[in-house]
């Protein structure tokens, strides 16, 4: 068993990079050794890896370009194979990957942009849940408010880039025109979130993203104020719990101990 286990591993090693020798023992019908059927086999399961990692990143294949994705591809697959049979949910190490990627390092934003589309590509697979009527709050009582705890929705993601990276991201998907961003201007959080058919990306404000942060922790609606405050000291709580339920974020909410749950 030991023996298979290693052959295979030698058999998988081989086929994701090109550096290392054909694995001992393969051949063909005929039962001579055949480097050339594996070689095919090696380069149609890159072409495959590297096609399912350009369809979940456009935007930072559009911003490279074609030939630069690909060798960064090609790299990222001979370090990282997929770890499921599930092609949906490979990538996930992509834009962690780009941070380490030299060649990338000319475009410092790049592994943001990456992070926006890999969240993107999570919500959209993410379970369905129906968000909250914004209304259902009016039965709370004001002075429990400050105590619930907020369940959010299971397709809701956020980023934080010190960079305009969702400025960038919009400028390279599908109807975007790229134009000369400064870079300089500051970092922009981002909120991901698929409430019912279609994912929405949208900017948040300084503070919202340590309140969302808090509320996905389990933590009281107060407890989240204060980790917004700590951020943002003019931080709104109204307004941002108001873009939340807007957003189609909230999905329920639990109320403190011996009250009734939504």
């Amino acid at each position: 068993m030991q023996q298979l286990a290693e052959r295979q591993g030698s058999f998988a090693a081989a086929l994701l990079d090109s550096r290392l020798p054909i694995p001992n023992g393969l051949v063909g019908p005929d039962g001579e050794p055949s480097p050339k059927r594996f070689a095919v086999y090696r380069n149609n399961v890159v072409v495959g890896l590297t096609e399912t990692l350009t369809d979940a990143f456009p935007a930072v294949y559009r911003i490279v370009g074609a030939d630069f994705f690909r060798a960064m591809a090609r790299a990222y697959v001979t370090v990282e194979p997929p770890r499921s049979p599930i092609l949906l949910d490979y990538g996930a190490g992509f834009p962690d990957f780009i941070s380490q990627f030299e060649p990338a390092a000319t475009q410092p934003y790049l592994t943001d942009v990456a992070r926006i589309e890999r969240a993107w590509t999570e919500a959209y697979h993410a379970p369905e849940a129906t968000p909250i009527d914004p209304g259902a709050f009016t039965v709370i009582a004001p002075d429990q408010l400050p105590a619930i705890q907020l369940a959010l929705h299971p397709s809701l993601r956020i980023v934080r880039s010190q960079f305009p990276a969702l400025t960038i991201w919009q400028m390279n998907v599908a109807g975007g025109i790229p134009a000369p961003v400064d870079l300089a201007a500051g970092g922009e959080d981002i909120l991901v979130v698929r409430p019912l058919a279609d994912v929405e990306v949208r900017s948040i404000p300084k503070g919202s993203l340590e309140f969302i942060q808090a509320l996905t922790e389990g933590r009281s609606v107060l407890a989240a104020l204060e980790a917004g405050l700590i951020a943002n000291p003019r931080f709104d709580l109204s307004a941002n719990l108001f873009d939340l339920l807007r957003a189609g974020g909230v999905v329920g909410y639990r109320l403190a101990p011996d009250t009734r749950q939504a």
